[in-house]
């Protein structure tokens, strides 16, 4: 079992008419992921609610704010019991057995346009064996075609212009490698977290974006931008694409400081809890959990 304590730091000023904001910042529950504990500190006190989305285990956490400084804390004990699979097991699934729940990750969204990338996806990846070697294909295939470039895009930047640019942060890699994939009916979907395990050369601790890809009936991990140890990817959210789970989304008049992210391994060798770390196997927080 994996064991992280995480901390995020969050601070606005507020403009005069006050503002509405909507976080994706709480650990989502899933199979495989659950909190020890959690706390949310808002500074100066402001109402509010957390509703979990039925569908996905996304929860938002959503306030309104007046005019001022606002800082948000947030404070969780995350536990990780992945799922690990040999890759070769796991196979693509017909779209005549795709769950309904999974068939809106098959489709084109704003930032991940896969009707516009079929033809190259074919030629790509088109005739290659299907399965998890083919999902890995074309993540390698993005590797090797973008360079990974602070500051490089924005909130505009779609699959389509890191192609053509060639260079982006996580949430560009991401977004390519869900379109490529969509392109020859994989389903993939956006997923967010953090950092955990980056080269610190790239700056301090983030947020960070990666994918989730249907295979073998279940949601599997890949960090096409390859900065961070997947087995240490806490989950906030999961949608089409970054539109679906912006850890902050803010309507009115704010400014905003770098976020604060802290994410440490808590070790216990006797009750059986490691560090995150490298493996072969294809892991998931979306399944049963099983040892490596």
């Amino acid at each position: 079992m994996i064991k992280l304590s995480l901390a995020l730091d969050l601070n606005y000023l507020v403009g005069e008419y006050g503002a509405d904001f909507v976080f994706n910042i709480h650990a989502a529950h899933t199979a495989c992921q659950t909190l020890a504990s959690e706390q949310l500190t808002l500074s100066p006190p402001v109402e509010h609610r957390v509703d979990t989305d039925p569908a996905t285990g996304n929860r938002y956490l959503r306030l309104k704010a007046r005019a001022g400084a606002l800082h948000v804390a947030y404070r969780a004990t995350v536990e990780l019991r992945h799922h690990f699979a040999a890759p070769e097991t796991l196979a693509e699934v017909p779209v005549e057995r795709m769950p309904l729940t999974v068939l809106g990750y098959l489709y084109p969204s704003r930032y991940c346009q896969s009707d516009r990338l079929i033809k190259l996806a074919i030629r790509e990846f088109g005739a290659l064996r299907q399965g998890h070697a083919r999902v890995e294909a074309i993540q390698a295939w993005v590797r090797e075609r973008v360079s990974f470039t602070s500051n490089s895009s924005n909130s505009n930047t779609a699959a389509v212009d890191t192609l053509i640019e060639q260079r982006g942060v996580c949430r560009d890699f991401a977004h390519l490698m869900i379109a490529l994939c969509r392109a020859v009916n994989i389903p993939a979907r956006f997923a967010t977290g953090t950092d955990y395990g980056a080269d610190p050369a790239l700056g301090p601790p983030d947020f960070h974006a990666y994918v989730e890809v249907y295979l073998g009936e279940q949601w599997v991990i890949f960090d096409p931008s390859a900065t961070a140890t997947p087995m240490g990817l806490v989950r906030f959210g999961t949608g089409r694409d970054a539109a679906d789970v912006a850890f902050a989304t803010i309507f009115g008049a704010v400014s905003s400081q770098p976020p604060l992210v802290s994410v440490l391994a808590l070790e216990d060798a006797a009750a059986g809890i490691g560090p995150p770390y490298h493996c072969r196997e294809a892991i998931s927080t979306d399944g049963v959990a099983t040892l490596c």
